[in-house]
């Protein structure tokens, strides 16, 4: 139990902390080579056995089942024939082997026989200059997870979701990796959850900068209900950001709350903790998709207010203008007998009277606000 304290340093580190690169993990999978194994290594009381920088999968489980410790495997957007063979090595279920070379799957845990797979969405904030009707906020990807009693085998969909830095952490912590496999999964969905906690941020971030824009006063040529396309868009990437986080709830609650003979007990005490930040994640997202119904209903209703002021000012300027094209049409009038015509001071009297009634209707409108 004295490793215990150490536990949450080393599988929640610092999101901005820079991890050496070191020569044989890399985890990016070379479009020209042969094999979908990025990395498979060997680990045994906590320490990775020293051997090639890269086992295959076959010599790695030889090696647990004759000396002990566990097995990880990582892959990188495997084709079925190149995960064919590992899945008959270590005795893969077919449903979960379709499910993880085609990708495109909901968060889940599920268990065969002896092996748990679950799926993890990660999701990649876009860094982006200005926040466009077109801007892409968020970019998902997939990591899945068989556990096993004697080995760990990550499959990664996407260009983004790296685990190398997150291997490099375990094995500079023996302590950690001595749990077993289920040590890793943990640190998996913890190292996902923290992902989606930079995210939310980020996204956060967003929503101020158009909540801002849609609340400040009107800049003189800009387009009424401009904001809009960009909302609808950030609410489209909110909910793709809910779909990740969402299904994965449940997930966390079995891994944190129901005994595992596949997780260790001092191991499965911490998933209460990844489950606590990921429902706060959650409600977050939930918030935001609400602030930005109302955002976007705000923006509507400024648009139409505004519609309706620039109606008011045309109805205005229309009674306006009804004067003197009522007096002029009452003149206009081709009699023989009408009493001013003749008169000295009739024009000057019928300007007078045009002038002096418009003026009156402009500033009684001006009072009233509708000009």
């Amino acid at each position: 139990m004295s490793m215990l304290p150490y536990l949450r340093a080393a599988v929640r580190p610092s999101l901005r902390k820079s991890t050496p690169v070191q020569p044989g993990y890399d985890t990016t999978r070379d479009p020209s080579a042969s094999s979908a194994v990025v990395d498979c290594a060997v680990y045994r009381d906590g320490r990775r056995v020293q051997g090639p920088a890269c086992l295959t999968p076959r010599e790695a489980i030889r090696r647990v089942r004759e000396d002990g410790g566990f097995a990880w495997i990582g892959l990188h957007e495997p084709t079925e024939a190149e995960f064919a063979g590992i899945a008959a090595t270590f005795g893969l279920h077919p449903l979960a082997v379709e499910d993880a070379v085609h990708a495109h799957q909901r968060p889940k845990l599920e268990r065969y026989d002896d092996t748990l797979f679950t799926v993890f969405k990660t999701i990649h904030y876009v860094d982006h200059a200005e926040l466009t009707a077109t801007s892409e906020v968020v970019e998902t990807g997939e990591v899945m997870c068989f556990t096993g009693p004697d080995f760990v085998i990550t499959v990664r969909h996407g260009g983004q979701g790296s685990l190398k830095g997150l291997r490099h952490r375990l094995q500079d912590d023996p302590d950690l990796l001595s749990k077993g496999p289920s040590s890793v999964l943990h640190s998996i969905a913890d190292h996902v959850v923290d992902g989606y906690i930079a995210v939310a941020a980020a996204v956060q971030d967003d929503i101020d900068e158009v909540e801002s824009a849609v609340f400040a006063p009107p800049t003189k040529g800009a387009t009424r209900g401009g904001d809009a396309g960009r909302i609808y868009q950030l609410k489209r990437e909110v909910l793709e950001f809910k779909r990740a986080v969402a299904p994965l709830l449940r997930p966390m609650e079995l891994l944190s709350e129901r005994p595992m003979r596949l997780v260790d007990p001092d191991i499965q005490k911490y998933f209460r903790d990844v489950a606590d930040h990921l429902a706060r994640v959650h409600e977050q997202v939930v918030g935001f998709d609400e602030l930005l119904n109302s955002i976007l209903q705000a923006n509507l209703a400024q648009a139409t207010v505004a519609q309706n002021e620039d109606m008011r000012k045309i109805t205005s300027w229309a009674a306006i203008i009804a004067v003197p094209t009522m007096i002029c049409g009452v003149y206009g009038m081709n009699f023989d007998h009408m009493p001013e015509l003749q008169w000295k001071y009739g024009y000057p009297m019928v300007m007078a009277s045009i002038v002096g009634i418009c003026f009156t209707i402009h500033r009684a409108l001006r009072r009233h606000g509708w000009l």
